[in-house]
């Protein structure tokens, strides 16, 4: 599975911006994607996730409410929706696919991985 995270930009804090990740792939809906952001000298954090096929999502409470993940396998992409944006949200996103079904917080859980894309949010 190869994926492309896209729609990162500079957005003025309480707007909104949505996040595409694009996966190559006939089975990409046997795979569960997970968001995960770094932001300068920090680690890289779990974000939000969604099951293969979309059932069940799970947040970072930081986020919750906030941002919402959905997916298309029609399409082979996954969203993230972020609205109500803060400074402290500004990272490197990506998006990270796994055959696992538990675990889907680590990092080390997830087999493909995406190239990341800048989100910058000014006060």
């Amino acid at each position: 599975v190869q994926l492309q995270a896209s729609g990162g930009g500079l957005v003025q804090a309480g707007n909104s911006l949505k996040l595409s990740c694009a996966a190559s792939g006939r089975t990409f809906g046997w795979y569960a994607v997970g968001w995960f952001r770094q932001a300068p000298g920090k680690e890289r954090e779990f974000v939000a996730s969604i099951s293969g096929g979309g059932s069940s999502t799970d947040y970072v409470d930081s986020v919750m409410g906030r941002f919402t993940i959905s997916r298309d396998n029609a399409k082979n992409t996954v969203y993230l929706q972020m609205n109500s944006l803060k400074p402290e949200d500004t990272a490197v996103y990506y998006c990270a696919a796994t055959s696992h079904r538990i675990g889907l917080r680590k990092r080390y859980n997830y087999n493909y991985w995406g190239q990341g894309t800048q989100v910058t949010v000014s006060s």
